[in-house]
């Protein structure tokens, strides 16, 4: 890290002496700013490439850095002509070079014989968010939405797939600006099931302004699909095949049509996935008075999945009048899982002398299906571009969950233990849950910015009925204590405004306020417990931005943000792996609220520093209790503790050689919790090292390679101490068929070093755990791309709902 870090810093002064120049310009086609147009910085002597950048919604670009040379600049935008520009100079008297206006040409309506590739570099650095280009990566073939984001910088993965941004779990996951409506684990199949080829960007905001839902402990990551932008039509096929220990396969298509006032859309995938994971438990049991230990537990299960998804989405937008578009987008998805665990746990004396052996065998058959819908309405009132935008959505989560549990017990030499009997228990836990969103935003731009409103307000009402029988002498009988039945529902109803503008010429502000009323009501049906919980909640944000010149951009920012317990998390029941270890809700969950600061400072829009902290009251996380009674041990949500962390970031992109470009992330971060767990008081912290770094190679007639990896030292996890780990990916693409296809080859974790031990110690819990799973995979894919027709402005896909269904559990739990 310290040698990474210090070749960083001899690039940047080496980059400040001798590359001094700049070259900027505005792209505009027909008076019309041209957006996200690739621009090439070319060596006048071989045109080869020196430098890219990308226009933003202004048409604008900037290009700093520049050595002493000739140069020209060359132009792509899709439905265009390319472009040339007459070669310039670039010289310590004259460095900088202004091209001004450059007028594009619409192509020919016909281009059927025209295949544009990305020239995006991998990560973008913007204002108020960081932005990751997804295909510019090569090692993201056949992978899925989850192992994108563990390689994006920033982001991590725990052993349940939870996600952290920065050290800090609670984050919203945005699809396309809507609400992905899951969490945890259940977000995690989710995203198992979303293929690398069906997305374009990940947008990362750890700290989003109050036109946003206040959900979320450390931000929002938005996953935005790729959209096509133009008229007639045009799409892509995409199909993969991925082989670790056991096989995985992926196929997806994307398609656009646009004609007249109708704009059609839609994509599907299919995904086939078999894994496998290893999971060794070490448990000793304390006597809580007086701290002796009474029995030893070893433990280890070995499990495996089979997963089926099929996904959907179409969509329509109805230009009625150049001031008013009504859309619709209607998505679909089903999947089934088969997972079972074959495990033993050896049980053992204060001594480590055997006693006996626990063998256990769980097999669950689950399915989960969604169903969603949008209806959306943009009109502009006036021609300063004042406008009010409309969503109304309905979300529907139906799921189930057979289970069924053996346990069979023996004696230290294997005989059948004296007085014992097999048990099994069987489950059925069926999921039912209904969302229901409206939302109204209004903008109005002014002379030196803009101001902002809305309002929202959500329902949702969830439904699960846990259902438990025991086999006894063959004979079913119900078991009373373990089912349970509960609903929920929940009603929020928020306000926001927020305004933006030019201070001087160097500072620039945004203040924010969002006021939420929380209404919940929960019902135990099967116990007649219920509980009712009614608040209001302000949540201000602030940013303010201060250019000290044309290389240095400070930005400091505020927000207060909360994040409200999953439903499935409030509801008691229980799920088992094995006779002594389950998982259970609780009803009595509050919400944790967080104070967030930042202070960026981005150099030459390369170089991207952040400071932050954060204070986290009444914090969420996994607390592991024990029965020592019952040899027995849980997992459950509870609101332990409060948590201080703060951190450093580095963030920097460049280009080594013309065919080498790189780009490193580091962070470090210190988590401290105190907190109350069992009636003892508990103070755990660790200071945190990640690293994300990514290789890009570009070669003659088509070739690419690319060499990525990321790594975590030792730190902490809630109440658990997580040792280091890791992963480098490797990977091989080649454009073909006249640049309409792309091979691609890639190998994941190709070290096998993922692997992931922690520890758990405190009041009478002694526990370590060892996992890994089938995250070496060899990734093979094809992609076509196919298009006819000229380059219009992107439909509107965003929907209102806000951060409920983010909160839902569903389908895979592994």
């Amino acid at each position: 890290m310290l040698t990474a870090f210090g070749a960083l810093t001899s690039f940047v002064g080496h980059a400040q002496t001798t590359a001094n120049g700049k070259v900027n310009g505005t792209i505009t086609t027909s008076q019309k700013p041209v957006e996200s147009a690739s621009i090439g910085l070319l060596r006048a002597k071989d045109s080869s490439v020196v430098k890219l950048a990308v226009s933003d919604k202004s048409g604008q670009f900037l290009i700093e850095n520049v050595k002493e040379g000739k140069y020209l600049v060359a132009v792509q935008s899709i439905g265009h002509t390319k472009y040339y520009s007459t070669s310039f100079d670039i010289t310590t008297a004259n460095p900088l070079h202004s091209l001004n206006s450059i007028e594009l040409k619409v192509a020919s309506k016909e281009l059927s014989a025209v295949t544009v590739v990305s020239q995006k570099p991998l990560i973008e650095q913007k204002i108020d968010r960081t932005v990751v280009n997804v295909e510019a990566s090569v090692t993201n073939t056949g992978s899925n939405a989850l192992e994108v984001l563990e390689k994006s910088p920033g982001i991590s993965i725990d052993k349940d797939g939870n996600i952290s941004l920065k050290g800090k779990a609670g984050v919203q996951v945005f699809i396309d600006g809507r609400p992905s409506y899951l969490s945890g684990q259940d977000l995690a199949n989710m995203l198992r099931n979303m293929q690398s080829s069906q997305l374009d960007q990940l947008e990362i905001m750890t700290n989003p302004p109050a036109k946003y839902d206040a959900a979320g402990n450390s931000g929002i990551i938005n996953i935005k699909t790729k959209k096509n932008k133009q008229v007639g039509y045009n799409g892509s096929v995409t199909a993969g095949y991925g082989q670790g220990v056991y096989p995985k396969a992926n196929e997806s298509v994307n398609m656009n049509y646009r004609d007249g006032k109708i704009n059609l859309f839609g994509n599907g995938s299919y995904s086939y996935r078999e894994r496998f994971q290893t999971l060794t438990i070490q448990r000793k049991f304390i006597d809580s008075a007086t701290k002796a230990v009474t029995s030893n537990f070893d433990q280890q299960n070995n499990l495996k999945n089979h997963d089926e998804s099929w996904t959907g989405k179409i969509g329509m937008d109805y230009f009625a009048s150049k001031k008013t578009t009504l859309g619709v987008v209607v998505n679909g998805s089903t999947s089934t899982s088969q997972f079972g665990s074959r495990g033993f746990i050896n049980i053992a004396d204060p001594n480590y002398v055997l006693l006996s052996q626990t063998k256990a065998i769980s097999d669950n058959d689950q399915s989960w299906k969604n169903f969603s819908t949008n209806f959306n309405i943009r009109q502009v009132l006036d021609t300063t571009g004042s406008e009010i935008t409309s969503d109304l959505d309905y979300i529907s989560y139906k799921s189930g969950n057979g289970q069924q549990v053996t346990n069979s017990y023996f004696n230290s030499t294997g005989g059948i233990l004296a007085g014992s009997k097999p048990d099994t228990l069987l489950g059925n836990l069926p999921q039912d849950i209904d969302i229901y969103s409206i939302k109204v935003d209004y903008l109005k731009p002014l002379k030196n910015g803009r101001f902002e409103a809305g309002f929202k307000s959500s329902f949702v009402k969830t439904d699960n009925n846990a259902g438990y029988d025991s086999l006894i002498n063959s004979k079913l009988v119900h078991d009373f204590g373990r089912s349970n039945h509960f609903v929920y529902k929940e009603n929020i109803n928020a306000l926001y405004v927020n305004y933006s503008s030019t201070i001087s010429k160097k500072i620039s502000g945004q203040f924010g306020l969002r006021m939420e009323q929380t209404n919940s009501d929960g019902d135990q049906i099967t116990t007649n417990i219920d509980f009712k919980r009614n608040y209001v909640q302000l949540f201000p944000t602030v940013y303010l931005q201060y250019q000290a010149n044309v290389k240095n951009v400070y930005v400091l920012n505020y927000g207060k943000r909360i994040s409200r317990p999953n439903y499935q998390d409030m509801n008691p029941f229980v799920t088992f792996l094995d006779r002594y270890t389950y998982q259970q809700g609780n009803p009595n969950l509050q919400p944790q609220f967080s104070h967030n600061i930042e202070l960026t400072h981005t150099y030459n829009n390369f170089l991207t520093t952040t400071l932050n902290y954060t204070k986290t009251t009444d914090i969420i996380q996994d607390v592991l209790e024990q029965n020592t009674a019952k040899n027995e041990s849980y997992i459950k949500k509870t609101n332990i503790a409060n948590q201080r962390q703060f951190g450093i970031s580095v963030n920097a992109f460049f280009p080594i050689t013309k065919w080498w470009t790189s780009n490193i992330y580091v962070n470090v971060f210190n988590n401290q919790f105190n907190g109350i767990i069992n009636g003892d008081a508990v103070s755990i912290g660790a200071t945190t090292g990640m690293t994300n770094i990514n290789e890009q190679f570009k070669f003659n007639k088509g070739w690419g390679a690319e060499l990525s990896g990321f790594g975590r030292t030792a730190g902490v996890e809630g109440i658990f101490h997580i040792k280091a780990f890791g992963a480098m990916n490797f990977g091989l693409s080649k454009q073909v068929m006249k640049n309409k296809g792309s091979l691609r080859l890639s190998v994941r974790d190709f070290l096998w070093s993922q692997r992931i031990q922690g520890e758990s110690k405190y009041s009478n819990i002694d526990a370590h755990f060892q996992q890994y799973q089938d995250s070496r995979v060899l990734n093979v894919s094809f992609t076509y791309r196919f298009m006819k027709g000229k380059v219009n402005t992107p439909q509107r896909k965003r929907g209102g709902a806000g951060e409920e269904a983010s909160r839902v559990k569903s389908g895979d739990s592994q």
